[in-house]
Order: structure tokens, then C-alpha cells, then sequence
């Protein structure tokens, strides 16, 4: 009765499993895609702050808009390419949308930290940066994967019929058209 390898509770956490597993593997193509975006953001940031005589929050939105041009194109094919591909203004819209919230949760950090409490060294600047870049990643992974690179609606309804199938529902071979169907020799 206690048993977890046997018996109702298998089945279930079996496809328990597999849902992590998918979420484990989006959350790794996340952040490589994530992690070479990241690159980009502090390597266009250092280069503009150090060449330039902008301000440091000025240097850190032109990083982040490169940044986040970079990293649609890596979501759109490699993280989320199997996902619904109809819509693209739609996608882009959302995906600007929150690219944008992400931009000022990030920034903001960096405003903070820099005119709030005068930490402007390029140190600090960096670590700031990378601070708000990591809670502004939170928030972008979760609205892109809610809003913007949606699941196939398909794929949606078979891991569904799935997990309905894998609890122990499955129907007879007589109702679900296999060889126990015909029974006068007629199709």
C-alpha cells in the first residue's frame, strides 16, 4: 500500500518526471542562451562605458537592447524552436513588451546603486549590473515562457491524453479501433 514504485502513485510520478525533465532541459537552453546574452551585455557595456563618455546607466541600456536582440534570436531558434511558430507580431510585441520590464528591473538596480548610493567605480558598476541582469533574468524566464514562446496547443492536448492514458484509463482494443472491431468481416 505504501509502496512508491508500484501500484497508482508509479504511474503519476512517472510523468511527474517527465515534466521536470522538460522543465530542467528548458531551463538549461535557457541559460545558455541566457549566458552568451549575458556575455554580450558586459562585454557592449564595458566596451561603450570605457570608450565613450556616456553615463553609466546610458551605457547599460544601449548593452541591454543589444543584449536582448542577441538573445530573441538564440529563444526564438534554440530555447523555444519547438514552440508555436504562428503569431510572430504577437510574439514580438510580448516579447519586446517584457524585454522592456526586464530592461528597467535591470537598469533600475544598476540607477540605484549608482545615484542612489554613489557606488560608480567600474567594479561596482559591473557588479550592479550583473545584480540586476540576474533578477531581471527571473522575471524575463518566466514571462517568456508564459506568454511569449507558448506551447503548441497539440503538444498541450497529447501530454494530456498521455497522462490520462499512463493513470490506467486506457480503453479496450474493441473501442479504440483496434482488431477486435470488426466482427462481420466488414470494415
Amino acid at each position: 500500500m505504501g509502496s512508491t514504485t508500484s501500484g497508482p502513485d508509479a504511474k503519476p510520478r512517472g510523468a511527474l518526471r517527465r515534466r521536470i525533465d522538460l522543465l530542467l532541459r528548458e531551463v538549461a537552453k535557457f541559460g545558455a542562451v541566457g549566458g552568451a546574452g549575458l556575455l554580450v551585455n558586459l562585454a557592449v557595456f564595458n566596451l561603450v562605458r570605457h570608450t565613450t563618455d556616456l553615463q553609466v546607466v546610458r551605457a547599460s541600456v544601449i548593452a541591454t537592447v543589444v543584449a536582448i536582440a542577441f538573445n530573441y534570436v538564440g529563444f526564438r531558434h534554440f530555447t523555444y524552436r519547438d514552440r508555436d511558430k504562428g503569431g510572430r507580431t504577437r510574439e514580438m510585441s510580448l516579447f519586446l513588451l517584457f524585454s522592456v520590464v526586464g530592461l528597467v528591473i535591470e537598469n533600475g538596480v544598476l540607477y540605484t546603486a549608482t545615484y542612489g548610493f554613489g557606488w560608480d567605480s567600474p567594479l561596482q558598476s559591473n557588479i550592479f549590473k550583473f545584480l540586476g541582469i540576474g533578477i531581471a533574468t527571473l522575471f524575463r524566464f518566466w514571462s517568456y515562457r508564459t506568454w511569449v514562446f507558448r506551447a503548441l496547443p497539440g503538444r498541450e492536448a497529447t501530454a494530456g491524453a498521455e497522462s490520462f492514458l499512463e493513470a490506467g484509463t486506457a480503453h479496450p482494443p474493441a473501442l479504440t479501433g483496434g482488431a477486435g472491431k470488426r466482427s462481420n468481416g466488414r470494415p
